[in-house]
């Protein structure tokens, strides 16, 4: 099957350090091409695969400081998709809406992958606007709030199984992996760790939009003795980090899609402790890859015996629902639902 994926341009795919969508679509792209399939890659100059790459810029925005103007690279971008269009059999965008309006003259069958929050109210006039445009959620929770729209599959995402190593045993700290921002609750993290006594490391980055927070809210934390803050990490610095923590902690306040950092935990074998919002029950197994909680008094008591979960039993959970080859054969099944779709109109 000839395949176009087209990538955002913030970050290279996959990304060196943070940055969840676009390595996403890199594990894809590379299961899809190991299996045989001829796919283009539409993403930034940087990036690296095995794929046909179709560059628009150099290297990815968020590392081009100069440029700013991200919705004209795109725009560029997506005009090079659509003169390429009849080369593909199918379509796959992961840009969100920006591609939307293209989509009603594109010559060939199409899907998009919706990786964000859909619970913004302003997004309820655009999507009953392009209400035929077919869908993949990457949870069923993250469709709630457009239950309506053309939605044609939920597919969860997948790693390569050989990404991270299993670690039977536990080491002695808390992680945490992600980003300094309100709907994270970093401070939640620390707080659960200082209960219980437990060093705990922290590999986020800190964006722009966050500095106001994380200098009033959660800088001053980070002084305590057992708060060690790693930076943004990348993927090899990751492997070590979660294979070796005691557990992950995912004390999110938001309605989180999906949570990648919770398949990379399990794929080492490290349970997590996790806030039940969004997508977490979906993809957290209650006693098996980690323990569910809804208040921070639930929390603290679940990290204190989160060491009582199995190992082994997380690993082999992951190679059950969460590798590439997984997503990758749901999405080939969904391409052609698309493709049958559009030779039946």
């Amino acid at each position: 099957m000839k395949i176009a994926q087209v990538a955002p341009l913030f970050e290279r795919v996959p990304p060196k350090a943070y940055g969840g969508t676009e390595r996403v679509i890199s594990y894809l792209t590379e299961e899809l091409v190991r299996q045989g399939h001829d796919v283009t890659l539409f993403a930034s100059g940087d990036s690296v695969t095995a794929a046909r790459l179709v560059p628009v810029i150099e290297q990815s925005l968020r590392l081009d400081l100069n440029r700013q103007e991200w919705l004209m690279y795109h725009t560029m971008m997506l005009d090079e998709v659509a003169a390429m269009a009849d080369e593909f059999d199918v379509i796959h965008f992961h840009t969100d809406y920006l591609h939307f309006p293209l989509t009603r003259r594109l010559p060939v069958p199409h899907v998009t992958t919706l990786h964000g929050r859909l619970d913004l109210p302003d997004l309820v006039p655009l999507y009953r606007h392009f209400n035929q445009v077919p869908l993949v959620s990457i949870s069923q929770s993250q469709r709630g709030p457009l239950p309506w729209v053309n939605w044609i599959e939920t597919v969860y995402h997948g790693l390569p199984p050989d990404l991270y190593n299993f670690h039977a045993k536990p080491g002695e700290y808390f992680a945490f992996v992600g980003r300094i921002s309100p709907e994270k609750r970093v401070d939640r993290a620390i707080e659960i760790a200082v209960h219980c006594g437990v060093p705990l490391k922290i590999a986020a980055k800190i964006d722009r939009a966050d500095q106001a927070y994380f200098k009033e809210h959660i800088e001053k934390l980070f002084q305590h003795p057992l708060v060690e803050y790693i930076g943004e990490v990348g993927e090899a610095d990751k492997r070590s980090l979660l294979g070796q923590a005691r557990a992950l902690l995912f004390p999110i306040d938001w309605p989180e899609p999906f949570g990648l950092v919770l398949i990379e935990s399990f794929a080492c074998g490290t349970p997590v402790v996790a806030y039940r919002h969004g997508s977490v029950p979906e993809i957290v197994e209650e006693g098996v890859t980690g323990l569910l909680v809804s208040d921070q008094e639930q929390a603290l008591l679940a990290a204190q015996r989160i060491g009582d979960l199995d190992r082994a039993l997380c690993r082999r959970t992951f190679e059950q629902r969460f590798t590439a080859q997984h997503m990758a054969d749901n999405y080939l099944k969904v391409y052609r639902q698309v493709i049958d779709a559009r030779m039946n109109q």
